[in-house]
């Protein structure tokens, strides 16, 4: 076996390992003859695959499907006889990563709407199989400059659209955060290049004064006793220049380079050093947000405060346990770590416990989405409202009565009607948005209180696809027009 999965051997059983070394030989033959863009042995891309899902723990199955992820698709190997030598578990994970490659598409859209269709309806029944193509599409843009500059942005692209919201809405950050630099590195190289270069020129003093702030937090934590341990983590740069652009702010203002991570053991220890850190510095004003007791929808944990060191220097600062810790680089992919009950030698009782369920809930989102798409065939319509829904920057918009609405970013008052009651949306004859009457296109921003003003002879128009972004209110909006059609038929 590569060298590169020697580190299966540190949680894995042999039984495990043996299966493993099967789906490496198999793979081996299978691909012999197939080079990539590099020049490398095709395997290679294989094995990596298999590594970025070993550095995470995922389990044996996972593992023996990344080796295969692209056998049925680039091989003359069939299902049929993948089944016989993997079973069906595997070859499920297979087929859910393998593209429609035996069907004609009449362009290139259609056919990666289809392709994301098709794997985001087998992930909905195993969220590994979205967790095996994140780990293949992140190899891939790490080697993605053997390939041509077109082809370059179209997979750039993708991924900064699709696949790192993705991550996000499963809570991968690691991940994330460098698929989304590598595409800003492909799409905006100047932008890329220009913040790269002032983020090096002032890391160095960046570093000497969080150094300097962690000597300090040590000192003053480690009289209470408590088990815990500080990492310091830089911003990606894919973040920075968003925080600069949404902000207006040129690369000199944006003072949060840098972040610490306080880790401890438990809950109770997360507080006590949150209370230690109260009582010696002094916090920005309204920096603190509480996820522990509130987590965010994927399943992230964590105390958010921006702390005033003893030098004036604003520091973001996380607290949280080493679970925390995992889950806010893994996402749900931790779970397979922290959650599995596997008694030892007895790899069989994994398939009870498949795959949790709460990380099964997270993605009611991702069923509802394909409900409301199911009888979309416009494949710019389904790729549009899939990014829209991948994205996880939410506005939180109240009703009169008080109730939290949770609508993407960019949402109107259309589409807040429509996520209020679909019979609401339908009869939105205007909007009431913090006391001032509002037009149907009014983009909604967190707190705001709206108020739907309904009538009953009201319908939906096909220029109210124009205002609605979300694929709830577009896929009612478009039911409701088909019926009137019909009716005016009849």
């Amino acid at each position: 076996m590569d060298d590169k999965l020697q580190k299966l051997k540190t949680y894995l059983q042999q039984c495990d390992l043996d299966v493993i070394s099967k789906s490496y030989e198999y793979a081996s033959c299978a691909h012999s003859y197939q080079i990539r863009a590099s020049g490398e042995p095709y395997l290679s891309h294989c094995v990596s695959v298999a590594s970025n899902l070993a550095d995470i723990k995922m389990d044996a199955a996972t593992i023996s499907a990344a080796l295969l992820h692209d056998i049925l698709e680039d091989t003359l190997v069939t299902e049929q006889e993948l089944v016989k030598e993997f079973g069906e578990e595997v070859v499920s994970l297979v087929k859910g990563v393998t593209k429609l490659n035996k069907y004609s598409f009449d362009d290139n859209i259609t056919e990666q709407a289809e392709n994301w269709r098709k794997m985001l309806l087998a992930v909905v029944k195993d969220i590994r199989v979205i967790i095996i193509k994140l780990a293949d599409r992140l190899h891939n843009m790490r080697t993605l400059k053997y390939l041509s500059p077109e082809k370059q942005k179209n997979v750039a692209a993708e991924s900064l659209t699709l696949y790192a919201p993705f991550a996000h809405r499963l809570g991968i950050y690691k991940w994330k955060s460098e698929l989304e630099d590598l595409a800003f590195e492909t799409l905006q190289p100047v932008e890329y290049n220009k913040i790269k270069t002032q983020w090096e020129k002032r890391a160095e003093s960046n570093v000497g004064n969080l150094t300097e702030f962690e000597n300090k937090l040590k000192e003053i934590i480690a009289p209470s006793g408590i088990n815990f341990r500080i990492l310091a983590r830089p911003k990606n740069l894919y973040g920075i220049y968003k925080k600069m652009e949404r902000q207006n702010k040129p690369f000199s203002a944006i003072e949060d380079l840098f972040g610490l991570r306080i880790i401890t053991d438990t809950v109770e220890h997360s507080y006590e050093i949150l209370s230690i850190i109260n009582s010696r510095f002094k916090l920005v004003d309204g920096s603190f947000t509480d996820y522990i007791n509130v987590p965010k929808e994927n399943m992230y944990q964590s105390l958010h405060l921006t702390i005033i060191s003893d030098k004036n220097v604003m520091v973001e600062t996380q607290i949280r346990t080493e679970e925390m810790h995992q889950r806010a680089e893994y996402g749900v992919a931790a779970h397979w770590r922290y959650k599995r009950k596997i008694e030892p030698g007895n790899a069989a009782t994994y398939k009870e416990d498949k795959v949790n369920k709460t990380a099964e809930d997270k993605l009611d989102w991702l069923k509802q989405f394909l409900e409301w798409q199911r009888d979309t065939t416009d494949s710019s319509e389904f790729l549009s409202s899939l990014e829209t829904e991948c994205n996880f920057e939410q506005v939180f918009v109240f009703t009169p009565q008080k109730k939290v609405i949770k609508l993407p970013l960019g949402a109107t008052a259309l589409d807040f009607a429509y996520a209020v009651h679909s019979d609401i949306g339908d009869k939105f004859m205007g909007a009431i948005v913090n006391g001032k009457m509002s037009t149907i296109d009014t983009k909604l921003k967190t707190g705001d209180v709206c108020e739907i003003l309904t009538r009953k002879n009201v319908k939906p128009s096909q220029n109210w696809l124009k205002f609605a972004i979300t694929a709830q209110a577009r896929s009612r909006i478009r039911r409701r027009l088909r019926e009137n059609e019909n009716k005016s038929k009849e």
